[in-house]
């Protein structure tokens, strides 16, 4: 009987199965807080993740593979907390075809402290994160005042160094063909579109005697002083009638009325250059230029405006339906206006070139351009500033090397522009 009730006696079992189930039980408390710290370094990493594409998205365009990668994980440190994970890898790529797109991913390694008991040293944890946007592609006209005053102060080496950087900054942001182009427009009185535009159907050469006081000029008589041989012409034409003169409508070739005026003007400048993403002609552009002249900055805004479109005279390249489009025009001048077709003595200030002017201003920026100005130095700052599509939008040059500053600013101002979130 002794032997009996000892083999049913099960006082005791309780301390063998606690001590059975109390490992397992510790594992599976232990996995609650494992797994609790694993979801919170996760969260963590994802958002540290969405702040670095997202502060990447103004970087991108500029940067290389390699340096975008570097930025990434710098960024990436910078939010995500240390400690939180073992062996973090980051990388990011960016891509643009239609659109612009930022992919990152993030991984790492968290250290387990209870499921380690069961053999699970460790898990690990990723995250991707991306952005996509509309790219922009730019177009930019810079109408650039050539005037004989731009000659003093070191203005003229100054703009061009301005210019040459600007266009190094718009190359840079052009990673495929078509994303940018520039036209050059330099300006004084006239403007110069090519002398081998001579037989043009939009040119009107009738009324050449326009310049001059005498009364007796005939129509197809002059073109001062090579009479009517074209072969002489310079490629200076001047303003158009009223109120074509501040519009970019095309000209009706059987009427004169609506053409551009052929101008033989003695302080004729450097043909302007049209749109193109040539870079190498474009710095040829700006090492042309020289300074001579009086102040007509309608003429040069006109054709700066003339330059973005897609028709006649000079045409732009055609805008691939598949991309969004930005107009932009820098107009840069150092004084004030003096002359044009039909007023000013060159070198006094005229209120009526400068009427003329803030109509070309306020329908260039109604039909969707964004125009940025420069004055240099001294000269009517309220015409440009009105001018300007905001009052960010317009900079005073206090030097000559300022200039080189408003540029940089302004390159800044296109790349932001081109970035549609």
């Amino acid at each position: 009987m002794g032997i009996r009730r000892f083999l049913a006696n099960r006082d005791g079992n309780v301390a063998i199965i606690f001590l059975g189930c109390l490992v397992p039980l510790l594992i599976s408390i232990g996995a609650a807080v494992d797994y609790a710290r694993l979801a919170d370094a996760r969260e963590l990493m994802q958002h540290s993740l969405d702040a670095t594409v997202l502060a990447l998205s103004s970087e991108a365009p500029k940067l290389t593979s390699t340096q975008l990668n570097a930025r990434a994980v710098q960024l990436f440190n910078v939010n995500f907390p240390s400690g939180k994970a073992d062996n973090v890898s980051v990388s990011a790529t960016f891509t643009q075809t239609n659109g612009a797109v930022i992919a990152a991913s993030a991984s790492g390694t968290v250290p387990m402290t209870f499921l380690n008991l069961a053999g699970i040293a460790s898990e690990t944890l990723s995250v991707t994160s991306k952005s996509a946007w509309s790219s922009k592609r730019l177009r930019v006209a810079l109408a650039l005042d050539n005037t004989g005053s731009m000659a003093y102060s070191g203005k003229m080496s100054a703009l061009k160094t301005a210019t040459n950087n600007l266009l190094a900054q718009l190359q840079s942001q052009s990673t495929t063909s078509g994303d940018i182009y520039v036209s050059i427009i330099p300006f004084n009185r006239d403007v110069n579109i090519g002398a081998s535009n001579k037989d043009a159907t939009w040119l009107y050469w009738d009324g050449t005697c326009i310049n001059y006081s005498s009364s007796s000029c005939n129509y197809g008589d002059k073109l001062y002083p090579y009479g009517t041989d074209k072969s002489k012409w310079n490629g200076c034409i001047t303003d158009r009638n009223k109120d074509l003169d501040i519009s970019v409508s095309v000209p009706d070739v059987n009427n004169y009325k609506t053409k551009f005026y052929v101008d033989q003007y003695g302080s004729c400048l450097s043909t302007l250059t049209p749109m193109t993403n040539n870079w190498t002609t474009l710095n040829s552009a700006v090492t042309a230029m020289t300074s001579n002249g009086s102040t007509n900055q309608t003429i040069g805004l006109v054709w700066a405006w003339q330059s973005l479109q897609l028709t006649s005279p000079i045409a732009a390249p055609a805008k691939d339906s598949n991309y969004e489009y930005q107009d932009a025009i820098i107009l840069l001048s150092d004084g004030d206006n003096t002359e044009n077709r039909f007023g000013g003595n060159g070198s006094a200030s005229s209120s009526a070139v400068d009427d003329r002017m803030s109509k070309v201003c306020t329908a260039a920026k109604a039909a969707g351009v964004t125009i940025y100005t420069v004055l240099v130095i001294s000269g009517n700052a309220s015409v440009l500033k009105s001018c300007a599509s905001s009052s960010d939008d317009y900079f005073n040059a206090s030097t000559a090397n300022d200039i080189i500053t408003a540029f940089g600013a302004i390159g800044d101002k296109l790349s932001a522009l081109r970035i549609a979130q």
